[in-house]
């Protein structure tokens, strides 16, 4: 029998990174992983072997938080050795690099997991939990982190889709694909990535799904359609036998060795078409499985049930002292920011092991003390959003934080996400302020290619709320509510470093660390 005080399931990305920070803080806990190593997702998926996480070892740059930035494969460590950027200089990297990365980042750190312990269930018992084993071991903790990620297909209730293919089971050799005709479900890059890998073979390829497309580039979000994976809509525009289908799947049957699909289209009034196919391919994506945990501790679902519940320290909403990390820890930021994603959740998982050792262990979250005058606060936080990689990353969802103490000194904390600083006693304080980078307010409604959109934001001050493009966004608040903000102007590229930058935030802080009678007059937004 394993007692540990911290059990991690799953030594994908985010169980190694959590493990790496218990393991710095002299911590008790282990990972247990059902495979033979580390990584286990990433030896199948994606099926086509090449990420869309970006790789640049080449930035110009000597600075290791700024290349984190270009990097969005690394874990964190104190290694230099330990950087993905040394396995390859692929801009989208092969998966198996990523594999050899992580059995490499494991290996070296000697983290303490357990392999081939695939879990079989987790209860409740003696105020913490209880892990049971396939093999028969029994785990003891008291507290449970779920980092295995979304492992089972989210198959839509289509009638018929049984009959289909599955992503994770399909044919990656286009050979098998000679003259077809193919229906791919799914608009996602699984979809995008599976239709492109069949361009030159197939006779014909569709992609269907109910909701418009959504690119990366204007969203912002990096698991919408990336260029890299949208070949596909160049051969549908430029009338080459494929095409983009705006539609519900209706049902699917087999019919003389192929698919008989019914769709309903979103245009043309709702028309209804019967479309013959020698092939359908589901690509749907990926849920949560929780069927591992016990009725008594089973955690509530949202988002069509494929995400469990969190709160803002990624802790269940129905089951006290059960986590999440990773890939799950998405639901706080779903399809706003990065926690779906390494470059994303390495930062998200660095904050729970500091919520964790603040909450179990006394522990007070890193920070500087500075005098509360608007110059040192104004520099510090110039410094900061010119070289901080976790708020690059996970923009408008992860902060920067300076409480004003009563004494006239001020402690500025590093990477808190931000519905946690206001849930938290950080969001009783009488003056603090907030630190983000953000594109603005409705970007992604905005063509970030079209010249004829006006650039005032980028310089004119006293405009700089309008900006669409990244830019620091300092916010003041009053326990828990919004008093003033300043948006900090755009920079082509991403260096505050100008008195156009500087002086505009030193005098919003002034005006923010006056008297609060003088304070209040500011205003509640300033540019």
């Amino acid at each position: 029998m394993t007692n540990t005080e911290y059990l991690i399931v799953g030594a994908g990305p985010a169980g190694l990174q959590l493990g790496h920070h218990l393991q710095q803080a002299g911590r008790d806990y282990v990972i247990l992983e059902a495979g033979p190593a580390p990584g286990g997702f990433f030896r199948t998926f994606p099926r086509h072997r090449r990420l869309i996480s970006i790789n640049k070892p080449h930035t110009g740059w000597d600075d290791p938080e700024l290349n984190l930035r270009m990097d969005w494969n690394s874990l964190l460590s104190d290694d230099p050795r330990l950087l993905f950027t040394r396995y390859t200089e692929r801009y989208f990297p092969d998966a198996d690099d990523l594999v050899r990365y992580l059995t490499d980042y494991a290996a070296t750190l000697r983290l303490r997991i357990v392999y081939d312990t695939r879990v079989r269930s987790v209860e409740r018992a003696d105020g913490g939990f209880v892990v049971f084993d396939e093999s028969g071991g029994t785990h003891r903790a008291r507290r449970v982190i779920v980092a295995s990620g979304v492992t089972r297909p989210h198959i839509p209730p289509i009638p018929g889709i049984e009959a289909a293919e599955r992503y994770g089971e399909v044919s990656v050799d286009p050979r098998d694909f000679l003259d077809q005709r193919v229906l791919v479900i799914g608009k996602g890059n699984s979809g995008f990535e599976t239709a492109d890998n069949l361009i030159e073979t197939a006779a014909v390829i569709h992609v269907v799904g109910p909701e418009s497309l959504r690119m990366a580039w204007r969203s912002h979000y990096v698991g919408h359609l990336r260029a890299v994976n949208n070949n596909l809509l160049d051969t549908y525009q430029l009338k080459s036998q494929n095409a983009l289908l705006d539609g519900t799947v209706e049902r699917i049957e087999r019919r003389d060795g192929g698919y008989l699909v019914t769709i309903r289209f979103a245009r043309a009034d709702e028309v209804t078409r019967d479309l013959r196919y020698d092939r359908v391919i589901v690509c749907t994506g990926f849920r949560f499985d929780p069927a591992i945990f016990d009725r008594d501790c089973r955690p509530e679902l949202v988002i069509d049930d494929r995400f469990p519940a969190q709160t803002p320290e990624w802790e269940s909403t129905n089951v006290p002292g059960l986590h999440f990390a990773g890939n799950l820890m998405q639901v706080r930021d779903f399809k706003r920011s990065t926690g779906g994603f390494i470059h994303g959740f390495r930062y998200c998982v660095r904050a729970l092991h500091r919520m964790l050792d603040r909450r179990d262990h006394g522990v007070e979250w890193p920070h500087a003390v500075l005098p509360a005058d608007p110059e040192a606060l104004a520099e510090a936080v110039i410094a900061r959003v010119n070289r901080t990689s976790a708020l690059w990353q996970q923009f408008e969802v992860m902060c920067d934080l300076i409480v004003i103490e009563a004494d006239g000194r001020a402690r500025f904390f590093e990477e808190l996400p931000v519905d946690y600083v206001h849930a938290s006693d950080f969001g009783a304080a009488e003056r603090y302020f907030t630190i983000t980078l953000e594109y603005g307010p409705d970007h992604d409604r905005v063509d970030p290619f079209d010249i004829s959109v006006a650039r005032i934001a980028q310089t004119d001050a006293a405009r700089a709320s309008e900006g669409r493009y990244l830019h620091p966004v300092v916010r003041r608040h009053r326990r828990g509510m919004l008093v003033a903000e300043h948006h900090v102007t755009e920079n082509l590229e991403n260096e505050w470093t100008s008195p156009g930058h500087r002086l505009p935030l030193k005098e919003f802080f002034a005006g923010q660390l006056a008297p609060e009678s003088e304070a209040s007059d500011a205003g509640t937004v300033t540019a």
